[in-house]
This record gives structure tokens, C-alpha cells and sequence, in this order.
């Protein structure tokens, strides 16, 4: 992580506890001319537009207040979507059961990324069941392995 994403992570914290709401990532990145500081949030029944608003007021004024970023940018804060990524040990915790794209950093079986249920998750290692044509085929990840993962929608 940037020192812009540690630092905003820990002015978040305590605005996030006090609205018992969850941080799912943060992106600091330039889009052509433009930087952008994102937040993504969460709580179990999903985030409204009031709350990531007044989230986004909070940690604007702590922003304003330390100016930690020299330049300009814009702060967004916004749910995850339907397409939630999955970073630490606990999201796939509660993913287990759900649809899931996962890529890897090196090929498993031949392959790279991963459609289709999580169905186990152990701390050290995922099982995913991907359907391939008329069979299901249940692959073993690594979780150190992971270098992509989220939640699939499915239509």
C-alpha cells in the first residue's frame, strides 16, 4: 500500500467505527490529468448515499484539516457494488458459498482465473468449483497465490 492509502486508512478508522460501517479498499491513482482518492465502504445490509456522503464529509475536513496530499485530487467514497473485491483472510470467510472471480499469480492447473462457487475457505488455501461444459471441476488456490479476487454476478 501507498503512504497516501496507510495514512487515509488511519484518519478513516475512527469516522468507519463510529458509523459501524466497514472499509473494503482504498485506491490512489491518476487518471489522466486527474488523482483520486477512493474509498470503498460497507456494512452487512449495504451502504446508502447519505452514508457514504457524510463519510466523505468527515474525512474531507480531516483531509483539509492535515493537507497530507500536496496536489489536488478528488474524494470519492462509494459502496463496493455487486462486484465486491476480496483482499483480506475475512471476506472470503463470508464469501463461502457465493460466486467468485479469482485470478492468480501463477497458473494452477494450467489456468490463471478461476468462475465459479467458493466453496471452502481455510485460512491458507480456497476451493472453488468451476462448472466446464457438463462437470464441475473444484480447484485448490493458494491463498498466498491470489493476486486478483471478487465477488462474480451472476445473471
Amino acid at each position: 500500500m501507498s503512504k497516501v492509502t496507510d495514512m487515509v486508512e488511519e484518519l478513516a478508522a475512527p469516522i468507519l467505527e463510529e458509523m459501524q460501517l466497514e472499509l473494503v479498499d482504498i485506491e490512489y491513482v491518476k487518471e489522466g490529468k486527474n488523482w483520486f482518492l477512493r474509498l470503498f465502504i460497507d456494512k452487512e445490509n449495504g451502504v446508502d448515499i447519505e452514508e457514504c456522503g457524510l463519510v466523505s464529509e468527515k474525512l474531507g475536513e480531516k483531509l483539509d484539516e492535515l493537507d497530507p496530499i500536496p496536489h489536488n485530487y478528488f474524494l470519492e467514497v462509494s459502496s463496493p457494488g455487486a462486484e465486491r473485491p476480496l483482499k483480506k483472510a475475512e471476506d472470503f470467510m463470508k464469501a463461502v458459498g457465493k460466486q467468485v472471480n479469482v485470478k492468480t499469480y501463477e497458473p494452477i492447473d494450467g489456468e490463471k482465473e478461476f468462475e465459479g462457487k467458493l466453496t471452502e475457505f481455510n485460512g491458507e488455501a480456497l476451493k472453488i468449483d468451476v462448472n466446464i461444459k457438463t462437470r464441475t471441476k473444484t480447484y485448490e488456490i493458494p491463498f498466498e497465490k491470489v493476486a486478483k479476487a471478487r465477488l462474480a454476478v451472476v445473471f
